[in-house]
């Protein structure tokens, strides 16, 4: 009988290249394909197809492999999505990866505009209200693709997948101390009850890195940094991080 976890999120935070480097490990199964990502327990129209087609459908069984996992970074906003993991699996551990969330706020701008969802330049998407809130075409997109500023407010999302899981089945990492740190990922297999010593080949690669650049000027970065001051500092309490040195605010 095989174990799950899943990668809840958070968007445009590196966890492609967390997928990568889990995939790689001989004792673990990752769902493909990782493009699109399955979204399985938050698209309903799949979910009512049930865990049988899930099994079947994303995972074509890996030699040795004793743990599966899902990564799918809608799922962190999703209330639903918690539930019905939970429900569903209730010894699963939910791996959180986040990212300075004005690095990533901009990476999902970029992703946005690349797939010819924005049309607005950065500073309107970002300061203009009603652009944050614009609606999208729900048959095609399961999340908003314009929700840029509010998914950095990480601490609302993994209060909310505590009151689901208890804290020990809840990993949360960040990208600038995890990404090629072979402690940091010894320390996710350990979390993960896999072969400590492997050393996954991906380790030090760039993996799925915005392909657009997009000048942020001082006077936008003020206005990120104010607005994610105090989300910041109530995430780095919880945490017992000194964020700032990271993420540098």
């Amino acid at each position: 009988m095989f174990k799950y976890f899943f990668i809840v999120g958070a968007q445009r935070s590196g966890t492609t290249y967390l997928y990568q480097l889990l995939n790689e490990h001989p004792q673990i199964e990752m769902a493909n394909p990782v493009f699109p990502e399955p979204k399985f327990f938050l698209v309903d129209s799949l979910y009512k197809k049930g865990l049988n087609y899930y099994f079947k459908h994303y995972f074509k069984g890996k030699p040795n492999a004793l743990l599966r996992g899902e990564k799918s970074t809608s799922y962190i906003e999703s209330k639903k999505v918690a539930r019905r993991l939970a429900g569903n699996f209730p010894d699963a551990k939910i791996v959180i990866l986040l990212r300075n969330p004005i690095e990533r706020a901009v990476s999902n701008y970029n992703f946005s505009y690349q797939h010819g969802l924005e049309k607005y330049s950065i500073k309107e998407a970002f300061t203009q209200k009603e652009l944050l809130s614009r609606p999208f075409d729900k048959q095609k997109i399961s999340v908003s693709p314009f929700n840029y500023l509010q998914r950095g407010r990480y601490l609302n999302y993994i209060l909310m997948y505590s009151k689901y899981f208890s804290p020990k089945k809840i990993k949360i990492l960040i990208l600038e101390k995890f990404q090629g740190s072979l402690n940091h990922l010894s320390t996710l297999y350990n979390f993960l009850s896999v072969e400590t010593n492997f050393i996954a080949p991906s380790l030090h690669k760039k993996i799925n890195e915005s392909q657009k650049s997009t000048n942020v000027s001082r006077k936008l970065r003020q206005y990120l940094e104010s607005y994610y001051k105090v989300p910041n500092e109530k995430l780095e309490k919880y945490l017992k991080l000194d964020l700032r040195k990271l993420w540098h605010y």
